[in-house]
């Protein structure tokens, strides 16, 4: 017991580690939210807190260059589906701004980018590697149609569960591995999308208890977000696993290291 204890503290710190990113934006929509500001409105602040933020990762190295790319990747991947989202009244933004486009704050984009930022954070602390990596022609049409579903399920209706499906089939053998002190765990990756979408599901209530943005059901009070969203967010969370392990397999290819970071494809 005592020997489960310490692990489990440890898995916590360097979860926790890994998580300082999309924490420090809770704390910023929590102070925000708290706390009146009559001279900058409050997206425009959120917007320096998370620029602030992002260099200080940058800059004190918690995060690499490289990790920095595919997180700015991800900022304009989520813009683009707020961008969205919000024009066909999925949600919005209802507070005044200067750094709003089309009724988008530009902070918004961050809230995606720390997703990023705690997945390579993870699989760095971690020591990530993985099992059963299916081929590039499997995992990057899965990962697109994913996304583009986001979009097109306003029009011609919405096939998360068929691609729900397709993913078990693609990632049935594939096992995600990890390190805690020294000690070796394995897990289905499937489970890992579920655990890592409903935990953002819950941080998704917590943000918009903090007036994040506001879901149509909650304009005249907050209430707790449906839990339909684990399933947009398990989704979300596809797309954003395949891009970092993706990214990982060509940069272990480009710089011939046998394992390719940990990925090897069957």
């Amino acid at each position: 017991m005592k020997r489960a204890f310490v692990l489990l503290l440890h898995f916590g710190y360097q979860e926790a580690m890994s998580c300082l990113f999309p924490v420090s934006i809770f704390l910023a929509l929590a102070l925000t939210h708290l706390i009146d500001n009559p001279v900058i409105p409050r997206y425009d602040l959120l917007l320096l807190w998370c620029l602030a933020m992002q260099i200080f990762m940058v800059k004190s190295g918690l995060e690499t260059k490289d990790e920095l790319k595919v997180i700015t990747l991800f900022h304009v991947i989520g813009l683009l589906l707020e961008l969205f989202k919000t024009h066909m009244g999925s949600w919005s933004y209802p507070d005044a701004g200067y750094s709003k486009i089309a009724g988008v704050p530009l902070y918004s984009g961050f809230m995606y980018a720390s997703v990023a930022s705690y997945l390579c954070q993870a699989w760095r602390r971690l020591d990530v590697s993985i099992t059963g990596w299916p081929r590039a022609w499997f995992t990057v049409p899965l990962g697109a149609a994913i996304y583009l579903n986001f979009f097109t399920h306003h029009f011609i209706g919405d096939f998360r569960w068929i691609l729900t499906a397709l993913m078990f089939v693609i990632f049935l053998r594939t096992r995600v591995h990890f390190i805690v002190r020294g000690e070796p765990f394995r897990m289905p990756l499937a489970l890992s999308f579920f655990l890592i979408g409903f935990f953002i599901w819950i941080a998704e209530n917590i943000a918009t208890l903090f007036g994040a943005w506001t879901y149509p059901n909650q304009h005249e009070g907050w209430q707790l977000v449906s839990l339909s969203k684990i399933s947009s967010w398990f989704l979300l969370i596809i797309v954003s696993f395949i891009i970092v392990a993706q990214l990982k397999h060509v940069k272990g290819k480009l710089s011939e290291e046998k394992k390719g970071h940990g990925i090897t494809a069957d």
